[in-house]
């Protein structure tokens, strides 16, 4: 295979990170990656919001813990429903939840990923710029993990210091570092795919 669809094989959502730093530079990098992405009309409609200190990740996913509770009770009795199926379902079983950080997962950088409220087609577009950082960051020896209950941040005390507008909305949070973990690679389906004609 060629360089690209090797990183694209060999990426994995990681949730065990290495108390190592991320320079700077291979940060910006790794945004700027994700700007490359496409876009409807052009709009490159994402905004970044990047944590880099130990301690206040730590706060922001204790705080991201309790408001996910308060975010999935005003979603109504079938959200509850799938996140309790979904809990059922994590790779690391229920011991995740007795981490400390057991939303990103002890990495060193956390990048929020914000879109305007009023784009409807933000959300694709936020999607392709997620998938491009990590895959970005796979080619330059990193790990990630999307991590969409970062959208409940927005339910928590600590959400104004993120100085998000009241115009933009997290789409979701990528868990960016040096994994300390191999996950299994699961099988994919093979039977969705339909030609016409």
């Amino acid at each position: 295979m060629n360089e690209t669809l090797t990183t694209i094989y060999e990426r994995r959502a990681v949730r065990k990170f290495k108390d190592k730093p991320v320079d700077r530079k291979i940060i910006e990098q790794i945004i700027d990656a994700g700007r490359m992405a496409p876009s409807a009309i052009n709009m490159q409609p994402w905004k970044f919001y990047i944590l880099t200190n130990k301690d206040d990740i730590i706060a922001f996913s204790k705080a991201i813990k309790a408001g996910a509770v308060k975010g999935i009770f005003k979603s109504g009795i079938k959200a509850i429903a799938k996140t309790v199926v979904s809990a059922l379902r994590f790779p690391h079983g229920a011991d995740f939840m007795k981490e400390e950080d057991m939303v990103f997962h002890g990495a060193p950088i956390v990048i929020f990923i914000t879109s305007p409220n009023d784009n409807e087609w933000a959300p694709l577009d936020i999607g392709m710029c997620a998938q491009n950082i990590l895959l970005a960051a796979k080619s330059l020896g990193l790990d990630t993990c999307p991590i969409g209950m970062a959208k409940y941040v927005e339910y928590t005390k600590l959400y104004p210091r993120l100085n998000i507008t009241k115009d933009e909305r997290v789409n979701l949070a990528i868990a960016l570092g040096y994994g300390d973990e191999n996950p299994v690679v699961h099988v994919r389906s093979m039977n969705n795919v339909t030609y016409i004609g």
